[in-house]
């Protein structure tokens, strides 16, 4: 079966495990020539320095530019325009980095621009831009210049980093309201084993038994923290992953159902023209054409 390739972090290229990096595009560029579309096993932020282009992140394409920044969470299927993008700095950390530091482990994903539906693209003002990259060059610098690495002043430099981009994203976005914004423990956890499970349960009973509380609890919760019922997350994230394999693979349709945990790959297609208003294979083909 069709697979996209996914890159590990190189956690001992610096000698002792380190789980943070900033590397040039430019530099990148040869690595992915073979897989330009690709996922990370890794938190990657990437600022735009020279030239523009596209930046494809899961099914959302984004034109970028000098002074945007694109994010991407673990898992995302990513895709860059590396002909005309010419260079900038990608940001790259594993979530152990900072959660040995941190005591709140759900911290990356309460960031505005880390959460599920939200723009993976942060298009910056020149002075944040200038701070942001010159966070990154003492990222750097401070990897690069000291045989032991001091990893606080690391994480006090990520930290700074990522609520810079926070400030940013929810100024030009906006924020969710109060309800929305207020920390769910179920609610978290829903999501996560949603983003780990999708793919063989699809029933909202299965993920409130797991939660121990009830589907129509569930379903309340959830709505009001994100706006859609835990039903149509399930539904949503389906979707989402059945459009990234028709995209960016040649699987067929009786594949990606298999795939997606669904025994009759007719219900399948009904089931995305229900949610959609198109058949998978129309999807493909408007996509790609």
């Amino acid at each position: 079966m069709e697979t996209i390739p996914q890159f590990e972090f190189h956690k001992t290229k610096y000698g002792d495990e380190l789980l943070i990096d900033v590397v040039e595009l430019a530099f990148i560029k040869k690595y992915i020539a073979e897989h330009s579309v690709h996922k990370l096993a890794y938190y990657d932020i990437t600022l735009i320095s020279e030239g523009a282009g596209y930046f494809h992140i899961d099914d959302r394409r984004y034109t970028v530019q000098p002074d945007d920044v694109v994010v991407s969470r673990p898992g995302e299927i990513r895709e860059w325009d590396k002909d005309n993008i010419r260079n900038g700095y990608a940001l790259i950390f594993e979530e152990e980095f900072l959660l040995s530091f941190f005591n709140d482990p759900d911290f990356l994903r309460h960031l505005s621009y880390f959460r599920q539906g939200t723009s993976s693209k942060i298009s910056l003002d020149d002075e944040t831009a200038t701070r942001i990259a010159g966070l990154m060059k003492n990222i750097k610098n401070e990897i690069d210049s000291y045989q032991i690495k001091d990893k606080h002043i690391l994480r006090a430099l990520l930290y700074e980093t990522l609520m810079l981009l926070n400030r940013t994203h929810v100024s030009t976005n906006g924020s969710a309201d109060e309800t929305r914004k207020t920390p769910n423990q179920h609610v978290d956890k829903f999501i996560a084993l949603v983003n780990k499970d999708f793919k063989h349960h699809h029933s909202i009973c299965y993920f409130a038994d797991k939660l121990y509380i009830t589907s129509n609890y569930l379903n309340e919760i959830v709505k009001n923290k994100t706006g859609v019922t835990a039903k149509q997350h399930i539904q949503d994230k389906i979707i989402l992953e059945t459009k990234k394999m028709l995209v960016y693979t040649n699987l067929s349709i009786v594949e990606i159902a298999a795939g997606l945990g669904f025994d009759d790959s007719s219900y399948f297609a009904r089931f995305f023209h229900k949610q959609t208003g198109t058949t998978p294979l129309q999807y493909r083909k408007t996509v790609r054409s």
